[in-house]
């Protein structure tokens, strides 16, 4: 079974960064393409960004082009989604989502259960 972890979900001011890590476990010996969702209160959960096991191919939503960036460290099982120049309407539960196949759009098959990214105004 696998499993994904998120961390570095917190309190960030307008304009400030963030990092968020997600660490998956369980059958690692399958390569996963890995994404990230997010929820904001009151919405239905969206597209943010994906990346393929290479690292060769990403996508990302329009509203987060050119300030957010996905990236992974294959060695550490783990994925990266630097988050930069914030705005409150960021603000919102981040998922980690897995997939064996990549494909945009990225459709997951798995889920973590989310860290809360709240950016202050």
């Amino acid at each position: 079974q696998v499993q994904l972890v998120e961390s570095g979900g917190g309190l960030v001011q307008a304009g400030g960064s963030l990092r968020l890590s997600c660490a998956i476990s369980g059958r690692t010996f399958t390569t996963y393409a890995m994404g990230w969702f997010r929820q904001a209160p009151g919405k239905e959960r969206e597209f943010v960004t994906a990346i393929s096991w290479s690292g060769d191919a990403t996508d990302y939503a329009d509203s987060v082009k050119g300030r957010f960036t996905i990236s992974r460290d294959n060695a550490k099982n783990t994925v990266y989604l630097q988050m930069n120049s914030l705005k409150p309407e960021d603000t919102a539960v981040y998922y980690c989502a897995a997939n064996v196949l990549y494909r945009q759009p990225f459709i997951p098959a798995y889920w973590g259960k989310g860290t809360l990214v709240t950016v202050s105004s």
